[in-house]
């Protein structure tokens, strides 16, 4: 097998990945991600004991013990751009031998949950509720630079999609892990949850600037196929599904709903929810 050029995987001078600064150790099998780098302290605070640090730009990962297992948590910062960095390289941490720059014949399989924040676009949407990602569905452009292909459901989704919204691309739609799901969010709302690629006018929001198409929110809430409906907004979630797929990784969305777009409401003591969801994930990983 040929070894991968130093220009495709950038290696730093310890050994570590290059934008995560990690080694395969210091990583468990159990990951927890979270987008914003200040959350990482209040999943880890939970932790039995803290072996690892690791501060890198907006990648701060800590790994210890939490009821017996290794338990690592990371930032991602904000975009479908970084979970792209951070699924490479995790991958490459744990089925690519850093020394001798091949990939591995044997492949290891992650388990990756995102915790995250969303914005509901159903009415019936509680503030506090928290919601796992069953369908992602990206508005971004990734995956037109990846060979991808989706199930039945999903391309129905996205044309239909393309063609409502007058999208110069095609949207690309991927389901979660069955079996994360099953084991993490059981009792949790299911929903089809919109990745896109940014905050305001991609989600239908205006400050000083009007957004191309004003009726997004309202042409998303009531699209659907029979029942297969569009639940929230984030950034993230469709490349998590999409190279978590493709790598061979177990992924998992999940989000405590902090706004609801359509009453035009916003959770203050939206910690509380979150918090919850965290103690919930580490009870069942």
């Amino acid at each position: 097998m040929e070894k991968l050029p130093e220009s495709e995987l950038i290696i730093n001078s310890d050994g570590s990945v290059y934008h995560l600064s990690l080694k395969p150790s210091d990583i468990a099998e159990n990951i927890i991600t979270v987008g914003d780098p200040g959350r990482v302290y209040r999943v880890s605070k939970y932790f039995d004991s803290l072996d690892f640090e690791m501060n890198k730009r907006e990648f701060i990962t800590h790994t210890g013990i939490y009821n017996g297992k290794r338990i690592t948590v990371m930032s991602t910062g904000m975009g479908t751009d970084n979970i792209e960095i951070l699924l490479t390289e995790l991958d490459a941490l744990v089925n690519v031998d850093l020394k001798t720059r091949k990939i591995k014949k044997r492949k290891k399989k992650l388990k990756i949950i995102k915790i995250g924040t969303s914005g509901g676009i159903q009415p019936d949407i509680k503030l506090g509720s928290h919601l796992v990602s069953d369908y992602a569905i990206g508005l971004d452009n990734l995956f037109a630079y990846y060979d991808f292909p989706q199930d039945e459901l999903g391309l129905e989704v996205c044309k239909r999609l393309q063609e409502e919204l007058k999208l110069s691309f095609m949207p690309y739609c991927i389901k979660c892990s069955e079996k994360l799901k099953e084991k993490i969010a059981f009792d949790m709302i299911s929903g089809n949850t919109l990745s896109a690629p940014g905050f305001y006018a991609p989600q239908g929001r205006s400050v000083r600037i009007k957004p191309k198409n004003p009726s997004l929110l309202n042409d998303l809430m009531y699209f659907h196929i029979k029942d297969f409906w569009l639940t929230n907004f984030e950034m993230e979630a469709s490349a998590y599904y999409g190279l978590g797929r493709m790598l061979g990784h177990e992924v998992l969305c999940l989000n405590a709903i902090i706004a609801n777009r359509v009453r035009k409401s916003f959770s203050k003591n939206y910690n509380v929810s979150v918090d919850k969801l965290i103690k919930t994930v580490l009870d069942r990983i």
